[in-house]
């Protein structure tokens, strides 16, 4: 019998989670990962935390290291580039056919460029890799530097705290009045916007018009001299490998619950896999590393045959300044929900809960811990809770 052969089409966390995988359950066939950046799969969230501040090497936020792809027969390629997906193949820019009975696409995404004259300039970054991370490093840490961020979404907060940490002018020009808004609603944008405007971050509401290395940043709002301008405006999932090869894609590759996309023996996972979603019946695409992790490891049990399904409560966390948060729950079940909070909220130590029709649809913890796996029993269990209870710091989440 022929020895089977997957390929993994992806570097990131949601590839090197389902290569990890697939060796737990077993699979002792060929194992193929196929990696367009020159790293090995590494950690995202650090890069805009202590990997930017340099409290972390790169070492330190490695999924795995080399050893582990060795030692596990996993045949890891970096800097490889995937030309054509095929009928139970992948075919590599330099022409190499890569025989696969199953594939997995975790492509992941790219940043979103923006549309104004000047965006291709030197002086303007992205924040998506390792290397960027390096070089923005490099560019903030003697401090002194008029930094203008473009988007007002985590990535833009996360490395507006790092820049003022070092000492540089920070401007935030975003179209919306209020941060986050959209992840997590008015109040609680509202919220990170003041802290950091009490750590001397402006905070301008307007859209680009032109960036130059003479003028700045030219924006509705007027013009804002920088000598870097980081573009923070969301990203793209990388589908022109999907597309190409003829499988359905809307805002990413679509997949059922169980990751298996339009054709057989496809798969996709992490940043690039629209999901529908089986708790939320409705299609869900998540870019944070939570979702690469879940999504790697359903991923290797459908490719396995299994039928293990992707319904895990989303998750995300941040860290500015000396404010920790972690956050779970459903996006669109939280829209206009009503928000309960537990503990002071104006203390900076608190717990908040998003309620719909009595049900705690989503949670957020600020510098409160030890908490987050109590917030998700509760949003899994789909009951309706004591109000007074979940507000009371001294009764234990769980009882509520």
């Amino acid at each position: 019998m022929t020895e089977q052969s997957f390929a993994i089409v992806g570097g990131g966390l949601a590839a090197a989670t389902a290569a990890e995988q697939l060796r737990t359950d077993g699979f002792s066939g060929k194992l193929h990962v196929l990696a367009a950046e020159p790293h090995l799969p590494y950690l995202r969230p650090p890069l805009t935390k202590e990997y930017l501040k340099g409290a972390e090497k790169l070492d330190s936020i490695l999924v795995k290291p080399e050893s582990w792809y060795r030692e596990h027969n996993v045949t890891l390629e970096t800097g490889a580039e995937v030309a054509v997906l095929g009928d139970h193949r992948v075919t590599l820019g330099n022409g190499r056919d890569i025989p696969a009975d199953r594939i997995l696409l975790a492509t992941g995404a790219s940043p979103r460029i923006l549309p104004a004259p000047g965006a291709d300039l030197p002086m303007v970054h992205h924040l998506r890799t390792v290397d960027d991370s390096d070089t923005l490093r490099r560019e903030i840490v003697d401090g002194g530097k008029r930094v203008v961020l473009i988007g007002g979404g985590w990535i833009g907060l996360e490395f507006a705290a790092v820049a003022r940490s070092y000492d540089n002018d920070v401007t935030i020009v975003m179209l919306e009045e209020i941060p986050l808004a959209m992840a997590i609603g008015d109040e609680l944008g509202e919220r990170f916007r003041k802290l950091h405007e009490a750590n001397g971050v402006r905070f301008i509401v307007g859209g680009v018009q032109s960036i130059s290395q003479s003028n700045g940043v030219v924006t509705d709002a007027g013009t804002f001299a920088a000598d870097l301008v980081v573009v923070g405006i969301g990203a793209v999932p990388n589908t022109a490998l999907a597309e190409a090869a003829g499988l359905e894609v809307d805002n990413g590759i679509l997949v059922d619950e169980h990751l298996a996309t339009s054709a057989p023996d496809v798969f996709a996972a992490g940043d690039v896999a629209n999901a529908f979603h089986p708790v939320l019946g409705q299609r869900l695409r998540s870019e944070h590393w939570a979702n690469a992790i879940a999504g790697g490891k359903v991923a290797a049990s459908s490719m396995l045959g299994g039928d293990a399904v992707l319904d895990e409560i989303p998750y995300f966390y941040t860290d500015q300044y000396d404010l920790g948060m972690e956050y779970s729950g459903y996006g669109p079940l939280a829209k206009g929900a009503e928000l309960l909070y537990r503990g002071d909220k104006d203390s900076g130590e608190f717990v908040v809960f998003w309620l719909s029709a009595g049900k705690v649809v989503a949670g957020m913890n600020v510098n409160v811990w030890d908490v987050n796996d109590k917030v998700q029993e509760l949003i899994r269990s789909e009951r309706v809770v004591d109000r007074a209870r979940l507000a009371d710091p001294g009764i234990d989440i769980a009882g509520a």
